[in-house]
């Protein structure tokens, strides 16, 4: 299955309740029902926990090692860090990463996503944790129920994997997506007021160290920043939030505040239209933000097929964010893409693919990797039942580059999502 992006979801909500149709009994069987149930019931469970991780979690990737093979060499004193690199090289390394997985050469905040969907990264993140200052699980969605407002996700809280990452240097600070109607958010006073208290009697209950906080995309989707009274009205929601959470004190805490990261996307042009986020949104809500997420991937798609982050467009939305460069880099995270894309250049379309799917087209088609000068990635070509693909997904080179990026402006890091990756990625960091 491909991995999923940030969540694209219908702007449609509340979603109608699903039907469970029964079908009509058969009327000729033998069988009696109790029968037919203590035959069935056994298999349902067998099925159900053969589809549960031992981290309690749904998955949906196939099971996976526990750790990954150690070395004394970290990929950079492998050579493994370099433009000319082999299918045959990476096939060799991936799994393999340094046995000193406390050694950081990213000095600055690192910020992990964490999908349900991708189980393999919660393994990832306890690994790993020495390298990530901060840990957001995909787990919250605020959604309008009529006129009430509700926050869903609560199933998916995990005790113990959230108690032993925070026993070490990780924040763990839960993704919120804002999905409620404008209409019913932020128009009511007493509406903003009450998803606040949601969103912040949840970090209290369940012991978090803050919120990353998505709706700007959302808001752009109703049409929100187009009008200028709803786009006021939502930048104070953000700030009253952000106030809100540095006012809370948690008892079992020795942390001063909550801490709030909110989420942006990345100017397209170096000319802002209204949908953007623009440098007067960042200074606006700083003093309420801890720090931004800046989702710099995502360039292309199957309609414009190419490389996820090119290097040249990172660089201009920094330079359209950050006009004075030491001002306020230090607040965003710079967005890196652990998954990537394979597109289907005679027919167009395509998807994106995790590590796991790269790994498995370099098996089977040995392809020779190719460095694009003009976006500071590697791609392959190869060929599938008389149709050519063009594959991006990122290599040690690619990130190294984006890496050494972030260190002159001074940025942070915000990984899309640390169970897509190869292994040897966190040797990286």
């Amino acid at each position: 299955m491909p991995p999923r992006r940030r969540d694209r979801r219908n702007r449609r909500d509340p979603s109608p309740t699903p039907s469970h149709p029964s079908g009509p009994r058969d009327s000729s069987s033998s069988s009696s029902p109790r029968l037919r149930v203590a035959f069935i019931a056994p298999l349902l469970l067998l099925l159900i926990l053969a589809t549960l991780h031992f981290t309690g979690h749904l998955s949906r990737s196939p099971p996976h090692p526990e750790a990954p093979q150690t070395t004394p060499l970290s990929i950079y004193e492998r050579g493994l860090v370099k433009l000319e690199i082999s299918s045959r090289e990476i096939l060799a390394e991936h799994g393999r990463v340094s046995e000193n997985r406390s050694r950081r050469h990213f000095p600055n905040p690192v910020l992990a996503y964490v999908t349900p969907w991708n189980s393999k990264g919660y393994d990832m993140a306890k690994l790993f944790s020495t390298k990530l200052t901060h840990v957001s699980p995909v787990w919250y969605d605020l959604k309008s129920d009529g006129d009430k407002l509700v926050l869903e996700g609560q199933h998916n809280y995990d005790a113990g994997w959230v108690s032993e990452l925070q026993g070490g240097v990780s924040l763990v600070v839960p993704r919120v997506v804002l999905e409620a109607f404008p209409g019913v958010l932020l128009l009511k006073k007493k509406s903003r007021n009450k998803a606040i208290d949601l969103i912040v009697s949840e970090c209290r209950d369940k012991g978090y160290d803050g919120v990353v906080l998505e709706s700007w995309s959302r808001w752009a989707a109703y049409g929100v920043l187009d009008d200028p009274e709803l786009r006021h009205l939502a930048l104070q929601f953000v700030k009253k939030l952000g106030d809100t959470l540095h006012s809370t004190r948690l008892k079992s805490s020795t942390r001063n505040h909550l801490e709030f990261i909110y989420v942006i996307p990345a100017p397209r042009m170096q000319g802002l239209n209204k949908q953007d986020f623009g440098p007067e949104d960042l200074v606006q809500l700083a003093d309420s933000v801890d720090g931004f997420s800046l989702m710099t991937y995502d360039f292309s798609g199957p309609q414009n097929p190419g490389p996820s982050a090119p290097l040249k467009w990172i660089r201009q939305s920094l330079t359209t964010l950050l006009p004075a460069k030491d001002s306020a880099s230090h607040m965003i995270f710079l967005g890196i893409n652990f998954y990537g894309n394979d597109f289907v250049l005679s027919k167009g379309g395509g998807s994106a693919i995790t590590g796991r799917d790269f790994i498995h087209l370099l098996e089977k088609y040995k392809p020779s990797l190719q460095w694009d000068e003009k976006s500071s990635e590697h791609f392959f070509i190869y060929s599938d039942e008389g149709a050519r693909h063009a594959v991006f997904y990122p290599t040690a080179m690619s990130l190294s580059v984006r890496l050494d990026e972030a260190r002159e402006w001074g940025t942070g890091l915000s990984i899309w999502e640390i169970g897509q990756g190869l292994d040897y990625f966190f040797d990286i960091l």
